[in-house]
């Protein structure tokens, strides 16, 4: 009886070679490699989150693309739409803007803020009270100026006075020298004259 003889010994394992050193360049190449962005992350969309003006974010309503107060109104100055909003009241800010042309309506935006700002100051008169007391403040400065204007013109006056005296004073202390010099010239005059007969004497 013949017996088959089993194999016990296990089947060759293939040998696997060392893979080689790869170059700098190459490693970097290697390390910067991105894998290319799939169909998948190209096509989502990018979503773009739009932050609401001042007014909407405080009334608390959505904002939408047309929005009349929006272009006045940023995110980044709720105070400026709260103290407008305590005085005239969103409505009214919205129909004033709407009878506006679009170039008048920043200056009425800043005027109406101003306006409110200064009721808040002064409840009772407003900016009425303020340009009371610019007012009074120019007739003040008016009144100084005025008075500062006649005080150099009475400076300039003595000044003028001053010099007139000054020269008058030169010209008369000036004639008795004059005089005096004419006096003398006089009397060699007449020494010479009184001389004259005798003359013939010495010669």
């Amino acid at each position: 009886m013949a017996y088959v003889a089993k194999c016990t010994s296990s089947p060759p394992t293939p040998t696997t070679l060392p893979n080689p050193p790869l170059s700098s360049s190459a490693a970097a190449a290697a390390t910067n490699f991105v894998s290319p962005p799939t169909s998948q992350q190209s096509s989502t969309p990018v979503a773009v989150v739009l932050s609401p003006c001042a007014a909407c974010k405080i009334l608390r309503r959505r904002c939408i693309e047309k929005c009349v107060l929006a272009p006045y109104f940023p995110p980044t100055e709720p105070l400026k739409f709260t103290i407008a909003h305590r005085v005239f009241g969103a409505s009214n800010i919205i129909k004033f803007l709407q009878e506006l042309p679009e170039c008048q309506r920043t200056d009425a935006v800043s005027s109406m803020v101003y306006e409110a700002n200064a009721r808040v100051r002064d409840p009772v008169y407003g900016s009425a009270g303020a340009i009371c007391q610019l007012q009074t403040q120019v007739s003040e400065l008016q009144a100084q100026l005025a008075k500062a204007r006649a005080e150099v013109a009475n400076m300039q006056q003595q000044q003028a006075n001053l010099l007139a005296l000054i020269c008058m004073e030169m010209k008369q202390s000036a004639e008795p020298l004059w005089a005096s010099h004419l006096a003398d010239t006089t009397c060699f005059l007449d020494d010479a004259t009184l001389s004259a007969p005798w003359e013939p004497l010495w010669t």
